[in-house]
């Protein structure tokens, strides 16, 4: 077996009147995150990771932001359609390795719910994927408290 390497990286800006949602997981907070779909920022890294891995385009070509059918989309769903363009080229999602940047609201009391949730969307079991959070020190558009990036490293085993 060859294994593959792919990197995804997502932004978000907070926004009023929307939930909060991470690793497919409603979080209570007073603003959730600006988007065409939930705004799931971890989940969109990941997705980015895993279809840069296989050497398909990012999720905006999978889930075109002009596309009205799919506003609102769970990014579980993205993850579900990430994870069946890998065994479409006979592949397995070996692990995902995350990482949430963000300085409110503390998540990772949330974490193994989160990982319950991508690992489900992906067929993986919850031990594979890592999810870490940390903040920007207060600096920039994140330690402003304007929004959340996530980071994310997918292997996938081929052949």
């Amino acid at each position: 077996m060859r294994y593959r390497s792919g990197i995804g990286y997502d932004v978000h800006a907070f926004a009023e009147g929307r939930l909060l949602t991470l690793g497919g997981i409603v979080i209570p907070h007073d603003r959730g995150l600006a988007g065409h779909s939930d705004a799931d920022v971890l989940c969109h890294a990941i997705a980015d990771a895993i279809l840069g891995a296989i050497g398909e385009p990012d999720i905006g070509y999978w889930f075109p932001p002009t596309d009205a059918s799919i506003e609102g989309i769970s990014s579980l769903k993205i993850l579900e359609k990430a994870a069946e363009l890998v065994r479409g080229k006979g592949g397995q999602i070996e692990n995902i390795d995350s990482t949430l940047i963000a300085e409110e609201p503390r998540v990772m009391k949330h974490a193994p719910a989160m990982k319950a949730q991508i690992a489900a969307a992906l067929g993986i079991q919850p031990d594979a994927v890592g999810i870490k959070a940390t903040t920007n020190e207060a600096m920039g558009f994140i330690g402003r408290r304007e929004g959340i990036a996530a980071m994310a490293v997918a292997s996938v085993g081929m052949g």
